[in-house]
């Protein structure tokens, strides 16, 4: 009797889902390029906790065991783990096996959007899988690595504590900030318990602003002869500590993204260092995951705001870091994403931003070989697609809350009883306004960022075995003659890998044929070759250059069913039988 209501109540519940499928497809057609009927059904006009990405990231890893993996790669300071997804085609090898691309997001807390992009990246990738075949290929290719919150602690306490739109940059150390010996003792403080800090101003006999008589937003300021009716008092809060500043010790003020072993300085010449490398636990956390995975070649950090494509170096010192050929491939996959995403422009840090010391960005490149980009999100050319107007305009922005937040990202001026000010108003732009994207942009741009990432990652090394040649050569011996071509724009090896040999060869391997003597073809028409006498039958090559072939040749005494197997850390492993 169990049984049989079992089987029943199964039919019933295929029964109602197959409706309910049927339902949705009468309701839904597919807009291109989008998943139609996703798996994992996620909104990507609106921003997540640590805990809402890492609820997102495991119904993406369950519903789609096949291409999708999490992990925690390690704890970051006050304990969270830090998830990771592993998405490739697990039918066609494993994950090291393929050439890598690592995509992460928020390494500071205030630059929430990251998180969101380097999510939306994993769910595209894997909800377009079934059907798109440019995915499909891709993840027989490739693999990626997606972290998309290297700071766990402190993006919650950016949406969960009262902050600014640039508070905080840091983690969650609590620090001395101001120097008076006393960690934290003067933090944000949100009066008017809205959750944001905003701006106070008070009424003034001696104030040098009035409120715009059209719009009572705005603060403008009179002229030289004239007295305004409001002084600025700056940000809402209070003095806490008694030292005649406003919120001045909370939060460490350290930055995550100056922690990073290459180019390394202290704190006294690029503020924020902290104490050495890999100080942060998360950092390090990221460190030894990219140590244990060569197979990574290229890598993107998504940051805010200003509409940037950036690559290094973050120092003019270390110009010669990048050279030539290298600068060639990053300003051809970047001079693309200009195209793909518009309003941003392709710059290089210390030229055309700021000095940078020990930057994710140059580690990933200086000590890896990994070509690598940081895309700062968000530029005000998404609102009105007028060019030059520039983060941070007032002007702008009071017009975006007027005509496209309907009045949402202002907090209006309203009294408030300060302890030590007296009566003050307090009002202003919200946390979430400016350096983010409001909702109804934040889409559109994680499509753009993430098809751009997936750009770079399709140029990582792509190897072929192709045009295998066999000549008698006499009394038993016949030469093979192999090419290695790499089909895309990448080499197996950056110009930095090779000059510091960060990773180990590529090798060239025939197996069921008797060696005598193996070379590297320096030119076949002159007939230049490099013999290497140590183990022939695996012939070291130094690098497979982006779009170009690399040719081997065996002497070999016997062997009629053999087979040639390429072995690369950044460009992955591909076989040949005969």
């Amino acid at each position: 009797m169990k049984t049989t209501k079992l089987i029943v109540g199964l039919a019933f519940s295929a029964l109602s889902l197959t409706t309910i499928d049927a339902n949705a497809q009468e309701k839904f057609f597919q807009a291109v390029g989008t998943p139609y009927m996703p798996k994992v059904e996620i909104a990507f006009n609106r921003y997540y906790t640590y805990e809402g990405l890492v609820d997102n990231m495991k119904k993406i890893a369950a519903a789609h065991p096949d291409i999708a993996k999490i992990e925690s790669i390690g704890k970051s300071y006050e304990g969270r783990d830090m998830m990771t997804l592993t998405i490739t085609d697990f039918s066609t090898g494993p994950d090291t096996d393929k050439p890598g691309m690592w995509i992460d997001g928020n390494i500071h807390s205030n630059e929430i959007q990251g998180g969101e992009f380097a999510l939306y990246a994993a769910w595209y990738l894997t909800e377009m899988h079934a059907d798109n075949e440019f995915i499909q290929q891709l993840l027989k290719d490739k693999t990626f690595y997606i972290t998309p919150t290297i700071n766990p602690d402190a993006r919650n306490d950016f949406f969960n504590q009262p902050n600014t739109a640039n508070s905080p940059r840091s983690g969650m150390m609590v620090l001395d900030n101001d120097g008076d010996g006393l960690k934290g003792e003067d933090g944000m403080d949100d009066l008017d318990g809205d959750g944001h800090i905003t701006m106070m101003i008070r009424k003034s006999p001696t104030g040098r602003y009035i409120k715009d008589p059209q719009d009572p937003r705005k603060l403008i300021m009179v002229g030289a002869d004239k007295v305004g009716e409001y002084e600025i008092l700056g940000q809402e809060g209070t003095d806490g500590d008694g030292d005649g500043r406003v919120n001045d010790d909370g939060v460490g003020y350290y930055d995550p993204n100056r922690d990073w072993g290459w180019n390394w300085q202290p704190d006294y010449i690029q503020r924020g260092a902290l104490r050495y490398p890999f100080s942060l636990p998360e950092n390090r956390n990221i460190m030894e995951f990219v140590m244990k995975h060569p197979n990574i070649a290229g890598a993107q950090s998504f940051h805010n705001s200003g509409g940037m494509i950036l690559r290094g170096p973050g120092a003019e010192e270390d110009v010669s870091t990048y050279n030539r050929d290298d600068i060639r491939i990053y300003d051809a996959i970047a001079s693309k994403g200009e195209e793909m995403i518009p309003g941003y422009r392709y710059l290089t840090v210390y030229k055309d931003l700021y000095s940078v010391f020990g930057g994710e960005l140059d580690w990933f490149y200086g000590t890896r070989g990994v070509f690598t980009y940081s895309n700062e999100l968000m530029t005000s050319y998404l609102y009105f697609h007028k060019e030059g107007s520039g983060r941070g305009n007032q002007d702008e922005m009071f017009e975006v809350d007027q005509l496209l937040t309907m009045g949402d990202a202002f907090v209006m001026w309203h009294e408030y009883e300060h302890p030590q000010f007296g009566t003050v108003e307090i009002g202003g732009f919200k946390k979430t306004f400016g350096r983010a994207h409001p909702g109804f942009l934040l889409e559109q741009d994680a499509h753009r960022n993430a098809a751009f990432t997936i750009y770079h990652a399709y140029h990582t090394p792509k190897l072929s075995i192709m045009d295998v040649k066999e000549e008698d050569l006499g009394g038993g011996l016949k030469s093979i003659t192999a090419t290695i071509f790499n089909e895309r724009l990448m080499p197996t090896h950056a110009s930095q890998d090779l000059k510091y040999k960060i990773e180990r060869p590529d090798y060239v391997s025939i197996s069921g044929a008797k060696v005598v003597a193996g070379f590297v073809v320096e030119d076949e028409d002159f007939k230049k070759f490099s013999e290497q006498k140590r183990n022939p039958e695996k012939i070291e090559v130094a690098n497979i250059p982006g779009m170009t072939a690399v040719k081997v040749k065996w002497i070999v005494s016997s062997g009629s069913n053999y087979s040639i197997t390429v072995d690369s850390a950044k460009g992955g492993k591909v076989s040949w039988k005969k």
